[in-house]
């Protein structure tokens, strides 16, 4: 199982208390923290690929480069520029070959993509928007950041060489 440090649960909670603090309004831009790599040149081509409209949710303008939030209030923040998970035994699941690491929380999910540096993060309220419908959305957007690695499951262990 991964460890999270304090620093990575202060910062997933910040994020969080973002999310439930967006303000309303059409014009009002939503705040969300950078992530720390969103200078990272390789978020360029996955920002400027990110669709108008996830779902029912169209794009709203936000406070910090390398980010996009839908919805108003916000359904989904994305952040690029996060650190790329590590081995982990938490959920992970392919969309249009993009893995995704899912921490489940109450009431937002946590996503973030396995394998790609820099790596983008993705809360989303999954009681007023599908998760499938989000990855699907975002899929084409994110792979622009080439992938490295991918998730490992149960059922390709079975097929590693054996003592390696």
């Amino acid at each position: 199982m991964r460890a999270r440090t304090p620093a990575l649960r202060a910062c997933g909670l910040a994020a969080l208390t973002l999310l439930a603090a967006v303000l309303s309004g059409c014009a009002a831009p939503v705040a969300v923290e950078p992530a720390p790599g969103a200078a990272d040149p390789a978020c360029a081509p996955l920002m400027i690929a990110l669709p108008q409209t996830l779902g029912d949710a169209s794009m709203r303008k936000t406070t910090s480069q390398a980010t996009a939030a839908w919805g108003d209030p916000s359904v989904v923040v994305l952040r690029c520029g996060v650190a790329s998970p590590g081995p982990t035994t938490d959920r992970c699941v392919s969309v249009n070959g993009v893995d995704w690491v899912i921490e489940e929380g109450d009431p937002y999910y946590t996503l973030t993509t396995f394998g790609r540096e820099p790596a983008t993060e993705i809360l989303l309220d999954e009681e007023r928007i599908s998760s499938a419908t989000v990855l699907a959305s975002l899929s084409g957007a994110v792979e622009k950041v080439p992938a490295a690695r991918k998730c490992v499951g149960k059922e390709d262990l079975a097929s590693l060489p054996a003592g390696g």
